[in-house]
């Protein structure tokens, strides 16, 4: 039987639904032909900083070093402007030699919080050559003066102010951590977004007890971490008619499975690459394959979605009998 393995996402046609995620993979272009040649469906790229182009368009870095001997610690809350992979121009630099350099779209990322002079960089990626933008909406409201309801505002303002700037597709890249996530998602249906990515991981700092500081730790994703993936995109799929990535927490080919028959269209992988070289993406693709005829699924687009909570009467219901039987799970 044959398999047609092929998806839609944010109106690009795709040979498949795997890809690297927003990560250092596509920084050389020796990784981008290895990925592509390893059977990745689009390349998306590293984000673009929003604390990047502040201090490319203000001069905030001179401004910072200027007052360093009085504000030494808060100056270094940022990183060094050499410690990013790329700076802004560079970054749409790179965007050319990559789309030079493959044969599949090129997905550009903005990681931004706040209306800036970023917007600008929407357009300057647009004409990069990307074939579409994915919007990190990365922020922490850490403020208790700051209100659910101005977070949202705020993100969905951003959101049409880069459609209102740019005529690819723009993808908004969430972080689980809204009070109702599904409406939320539904106003950045209406805001213009023509795609959702589930989830943003948000890193956890450790403390250091000897030199008493709070230190960045990065830890790969596990597949534990696709189970909240899986709950929201079987939640939403049907709810918007935005096409759904899912990234954090893809190992195998049975993540990917799972996270399709959830309801993705297309699923972002960066650790399971990171660890085991981009030739892991071809021994995904033929598990899923493996998976498929098995299971005689003859399409991605048939498989897609049919565990979703679409087709239950009542999602809240079934929701509440899945976290009470849970609860009864546990034995000592």
């Amino acid at each position: 039987m044959a398999i047609d393995l092929s998806t839609t996402y944010l109106g690009l046609k795709l040979a498949n639904p795997l890809m690297p995620g927003a990560s250092p993979l596509v920084d050389s272009l020796d990784r981008v032909r290895a990925l592509q040649d390893a059977g990745a469906s689009a390349i998306v790229m590293h984000s673009l900083f929003e604390e990047q182009i502040d201090r490319e368009m203000k001069a905030e870095y001179a401004h910072l070093h200027r007052h360093e001997d009085v504000f030494a610690e808060a100056a270094g809350f940022f990183p060094e402007s050499d410690t990013y992979a790329l700076g802004p121009q560079e970054y749409l630099e790179h965007i050319r030699r990559v789309k030079e350099a493959c044969r599949i779209p090129v997905i550009a990322s903005l990681n931004a919080t706040q209306l800036g002079g970023w917007v600008e960089y929407a357009n300057l990626i647009q004409q990069a050559g990307a074939d579409a933008l994915e919007l990190n909406l990365y922020y922490l409201a850490t403020d208790a003066a700051v209100s659910g309801e101005e977070v949202e505002s705020d993100a969905l303002e951003i959101v049409r102010t880069v459609k209102a700037g740019v005529k690819i597709p723009v993808a908004v890249k969430l972080s689980p951590f809204f009070s109702s996530l599904a409406h939320f998602a539904k106003g950045l249906e209406e805001a213009g977004a023509d795609g959702l990515v589930l989830f943003n991981r948000f890193y956890q700092p450790d403390i250091d007890l000897e030199e008493l500081e709070v230190l960045p730790k990065l830890d790969l994703s596990t597949p534990e971490e696709l189970r909240l993936r899986l709950r929201w995109l079987a939640i939403l799929f049907g709810q918007v008619k935005l096409p759904l990535a899912c990234t954090g927490g893809v190992h195998s080919a049975a993540d990917v499975a799972k996270s399709i028959l959830a309801g993705a269209d297309v699923v972002q992988v960066v650790s399971a690459v990171l660890k085991h070289q981009p030739g892991h993406l071809r021994t995904l693709l033929d598990g899923l394959e493996k998976w498929m005829q098995e299971k005689e699924y003859e399409s991605v687009s048939q498989m897609r979605g049919a565990l979703s909570l679409q087709n239950c009467p009542d999602p809240s219901a079934f929701e509440r009998a899945n976290y009470l039987k849970i609860l009864q799970l546990w034995k000592t």
